[in-house]
Formats: structure tokens, sequence, C-alpha cells
């Protein structure tokens, strides 16, 4: 499975579809990104026949913005809102690549998404993994979607 292709269709399927949005997909990054500040982050874990980890990463107001959009609703400020906002994307993504790896014959369940926000956090996750991180543009500035799997 190339991951930057899937995590690429998934996310820009999701924007254009769901959130309504103009998305412009970006080279994967080529170092790993632990540490945020002023972020929310949604995360939702892969089990099964794949042990797997995805999550979406955006800037305090990125995350508003697609709130916004998502919820045709004016958002001002990180709330309860946004959170679950970002975490059903999160879900959404999640199930985008659960179909792509059950076409290929491996039974994956989904956790219920997981989001962390604040001022600066660092997260950790699935050790010995292969992994991309994509960056996405929107009109309200830059996003990244994560995944990590689990090497066998």
């Amino acid at each position: 499975m190339d991951l930057q292709q899937e995590i690429t269709k998934a996310t820009t399927e999701i924007f254009e579809t769901m959130i309504m949005v103009d998305i412009t997909p970006g080279d994967p990054l080529t170092d790993h990104i632990k540490s945020f500040k002023c972020s929310v982050s949604g995360v939702i874990g892969m089990a099964g026949d794949c042990k797997a980890m995805l999550s979406i990463h955006a800037p305090e107001n990125v995350a508003m913005s697609i709130t916004s959009s998502f919820l045709g609703m004016d958002v001002d400020e990180v709330n309860d809102d946004v959170t679950d906002a970002i975490g059903e994307l999160a879900n959404m993504l999640a199930g985008n690549i659960k179909m792509v790896l059950g076409a290929s014959g491996k039974n994956v369940t989904l956790s219920i998404p997981s989001c962390i926000h604040g001022e600066e956090y660092s997260l950790d996750t699935v050790s010995d993994a292969d992994w991309v991180i994509v960056p996405f543009t929107i009109d309200a500035g830059q996003f990244l979607v994560e995944f990590q799997v689990k090497n066998s």
C-alpha cells in the first residue's frame, strides 16, 4: 500500500465532499514531527491484522476554520465543537484507510477517536513503524495528516 497516495486520496475526497473546502496536498515530510504548539490533534488507533494510528494535526486557527466549514457555523474558539469535528475528521480518514486495508485482505477495527489540544504538547505513538506525514493547505493555513503502521 502506498501510504502517501492513500492519505492524499482520502483527505482530498473528504474535504471536497464533506467539508466543501479546496485543498492542496504537499510533499510528505522527511522528519517526524512529535511536538505541537497551539494546535488540535485528532487521533484514532487501528487494531487487528494491522496495528496502526492515524492522526490529523492542525493549528488552532486552521482547526476552527475546518470546523466552521464542516458544521456550517462560526467558530471563534477551540471548544467541544472543534475537538469533536477534528476527532470525526480523523475517524472518517481512518475509515477510508480501513476500507483500503480490508480490500487487501486485512481485518482491522478502529478505536474511538481521541482529541488533544493545548498550548504545547508532544505525541509519542507507534514505535517500530512505517510512517508518512502529508501536509495539506487550505485557505486558513496548513495542517498535517499522519499515518503510522507498525512493522510486523
